[in-house]
């Protein structure tokens, strides 16, 4: 995260940010970290942490940008130098983009990446144990699909259909007694679906400070619509590896009843498992994985560069 004109995160709680006129440091803990001050053009600070005002003139000075973040990677403000304008190139490009050209390798991602995931389970069940008969030909077809649809409605209806073709596969995976049948919107009912949501909020925020880092509008989405947009394209095809693996890893050997208590309108998991699920999946979201992928995409924007997915 050093490169010349980048953005610096610093998430969680308990870090200690000041500057001089030539770095920027952080300190938590025993560990220390020192950034030259002239390759960071956006510190964005994620959590409660301690900021010296030494931080806060220095940067200024520099040119950089300051963001704040609340724990869940919203943002909530900012601090610009005088005269500082955001790079207005980066946004016209963003509304300027034909969004089919970057919806489509993104809804192919994020089905090729399931489908990898869907295998190593298949795989681990014996064959073809957790499909129905037709299901994965039916996923493969669409996939092909995908490479041939030329209206975003049709883009947007496959995507839609194999997302929730690939819950109720996982679900067969999963202990029945969690209850988890398919993927359901807030208040969830049962733990699986309930962890599922802590995983992706986690890597929302993670996407969210990198979307906001390279002066992306992250409610301008290609595939996805409405608030959030661009946040919820980048981190589908992340889903899989980053928080799908670990949540059915905790369902499956981790959570025992006494880790949640479920009624008629709202499942509850325990502080304690929250806690280690939290840690693992701080583990499993890899953030150079996304600050790379929102580089790609701002780079495609600004030099009509091919736009590449990363997912695995």
């Amino acid at each position: 995260m050093t490169e010349a004109g980048t953005w610096l995160p610093v998430f969680g709680y308990g870090g200690h940010i000041k500057a001089t006129t030539q770095e920027v440091i952080i300190s938590r803990g025993s560990k220390t970290s020192r950034y030259p001050l002239e390759r960071v053009s956006h510190l964005l600070i994620v959590g409660g942490h301690t900021l010296h005002t030494s931080a806060v003139t220095n940067l200024l000075k520099s040119g950089a940008a300051i963001t704040f973040f609340d724990i869940d990677g919203t943002p909530v403000g900012y601090l610009y130098p005088y005269g500082y304008r955001p790079d207005e190139a980066v946004r016209l490009a963003q509304e300027r983009a034909a969004p089919h050209r970057f919806a489509q390798p993104l809804a192919m991602a994020a089905l090729q990446s399931r489908l990898l995931l869907l295998g190593e389970l298949s795989d681990r069940g014996g064959g073809e144990a957790i499909f129905y008969a037709g299901e994965l030909e039916f996923l493969h077809q669409v996939r092909e699909e995908l490479e041939i649809s030329v209206t975003m409605d049709e883009l947007r209806r496959l995507s839609r259909l194999t997302t929730d073709m690939y819950y109720e596969i996982l679900a067969r995976t999963v202990p029945p007694e969690l209850g988890f049948r398919r993927r359901t919107t807030p208040p969830h009912t049962d733990p699986v679906n309930t962890m599922f949501s802590l995983g992706y909020a986690m890597l929302y925020g993670n996407c969210c400070v990198s979307v906001v880092g390279a002066h992306l509008n992250p409610d301008r989405g290609m595939l996805h619509e409405g608030p959030g947009g661009l946040v919820y394209d980048l981190i589908e095809p992340q889903k899989a590896s980053m928080i799908d693996r670990v949540v059915l890893r905790f369902a499956g050997e981790e959570v025992s009843t006494d880790d949640y208590e479920c009624g008629e309108k709202r499942c509850y998991l325990d502080p304690a498992i929250v806690n280690r699920l939290s840690e693992a999946l701080r583990d499993s979201i890899d953030q150079d994985r996304l600050d790379a992928q929102v580089r790609i995409l701002r780079d495609a924007l600004l030099s009509n560069a091919g736009f590449q997915v990363l997912y695995r």
